[in-house]
């Protein structure tokens, strides 16, 4: 555990320093795209913020490479050298992308070749266990094709959740450390090292994460962009691939009897195996919801829109912080709740409390206009946002507003229309000027 503690780290350092280099270079090289409709954000921001992830990504495995308990990781498998050329490759195309905005059908045929490069380096999908018939032994072609499928789902995921300032790398985070403490479990208590890969990555992954989020929070000063958004969503999904393709599921070994009882019995365990994607549950329901709701409306499914789920927690009148933490927190619920119940799955107690904890962030979703008060003795730790209003400023209001200069009738507001080129979300309501109006009360012209 040190040693990946330490290879998180060193990850985590090198990405949050590189970042601000990053963004200076960002600026030069003028990768600061104009706003577009549907962005939240009201300044030109850099991008290239995938640039400090992939170096952060070489450094961690660079760092694994030369400690003595996770060098049999790079010397009993080919799957870390597979992991850094497809991770090269996307990042190429990030890149690229982020600067010039290349098509999307180009970006899909790199994804694949991405995915192509890992398969052909060994990182593909040999096996998977099915429910009531046990472990099903893939083709060649099989285990191509749903590896490929599986890395361009888990991209395009990521990169179409990456919408408000520390989203994505905040989610992705969550993920990784569910998918880290389900991996390390399978190589630690098991004794199986086929898992160990897939460890080492979730600990790169989450060290990734940790250190641009200081940078990209809100409000944020870089995004990572497609070099960033599609290198995580490829670093995830090769973490998922060599779980659920390298890990025989018989190996575990803690079940008796026929091969079919024994899945039955073992299908908690097997949960993250067969289900990878529930560990990202929130983006890939994001990308399904966006091919539904596009093809419908007759357009292309690559056509850009606001109706992301974190854009409709905007409009129903949450925050942009808010917002963020919503999704946090049902990435959280998701994502470790499922391990938890593959761990104890015969405990009640889990059930309930993701129950419970559902019930909780329901009612988050309908109190947008809720704002919470610090008690009084916590008011000068708080935010001024936070703090409650004191009697002497309530009972002064009246009296200031009888000296106050008439104001001038407020203007009505159109309405804001949905789509592509409208404008929503709490954080965006028209079109507003730079500088204040410094006209009288009253006055024309």
């Amino acid at each position: 555990m040190r040693d990946y503690l330490l290879t998180l780290c060193v990850t985590a350092a090198v990405t949050y320093l590189l970042t601000g280099p990053v963004r200076k270079f960002a600026i030069a090289t003028g990768a600061m795209p104009e706003i577009r409709a549907r962005d939240v954000h009201r300044e030109p921001t850099p991008r290239l913020g995938g640039i400090a992830m992939f170096f952060g990504l070489c450094a961690g495995l660079l760092v694994a490479d030369h400690l003595q308990n996770l060098n049999s990781v790079f010397e009993l498998s080919n799957e870390p050298r597979a992991l850094l050329s497809g991770a090269a490759l996307i990042w190429i195309i990030g890149v690229l992308d982020d600067k010039f905005e290349i098509d999307a059908l180009i970006k899909l045929g790199g994804q694949m070749i991405a995915a192509g490069v890992m398969v052909i380096q060994g990182l593909t999908i040999l096996w998977i266990p099915v429910p009531g018939v046990g472990t099903v032994s893939l083709t060649q072609w099989q285990g191509t094709l749903l590896t490929v499928a599986l890395v361009v789902i888990t991209i395009n995921a990521v990169n179409f959740v990456d919408g408000l300032d520390g989203l994505a790398a905040g989610m992705v985070c969550l993920a990784a450390a569910a998918f880290f403490l389900y991996a390390y479990r399978i190589w630690f208590s098991y004794g199986i090292e086929a898992a160990a890969p897939a460890t080492l990555f979730t600990a790169i992954l989450m060290g990734m994460c940790l250190g641009f989020l200081p940078h990209n929070m809100h409000p944020a000063r870089i995004f990572m962009g497609d070099s960033g958004s599609m290198l995580i969503g490829l670093v995830l999904a090769a973490a998922a691939i060599s779980v659920t393709g390298q890990v025989d599921p018989d190996a575990l070994k803690i079940f008796e009897g026929s091969t079919r009882q024994a899945t039955h019995a073992a299908l908690p365990v097997f949960i993250p195996l067969l289900l990878p994607l529930t560990i990202i549950a929130i983006p890939v329901a994001d990308l399904l919801l966006a091919i539904v709701r596009r093809t419908w409306n007759g357009q292309s499914p690559f056509a850009a829109d606001r109706g992301h789920l974190h854009h409709r927690l905007l409009e129903i009148g949450h925050s942009h912080s808010r917002a963020v933490l919503i999704m946090y927190f049902w990435s959280a619920l998701i994502a470790f709740g499922v391990v938890a119940y593959s761990v104890h799955s015969a405990s009640m107690w889990i059930v309930l409390l993701v129950v419970a904890l559902s019930t909780v962030g329901l009612v988050l979703l309908l109190l947008p206009r809720f704002t919470p008060r610090a008690p009084l003795w916590a008011q000068s730790f708080v935010p001024p946002r936070y703090r409650r209003r004191t009697v002497l400023s309530e009972a002064a209001a009246p009296a200031t507003a009888a000296y106050e200069t008439p104001q001038s009738e407020p203007e009505e507001r159109t309405a804001v229309t949905v789509g592509v080129n409208g404008v929503n979300g709490a954080t965006a309501i028209g079109p507003r000027s730079r500088f204040p109006d410094r006209r009288k009360a009253g006055t024309r012209g």
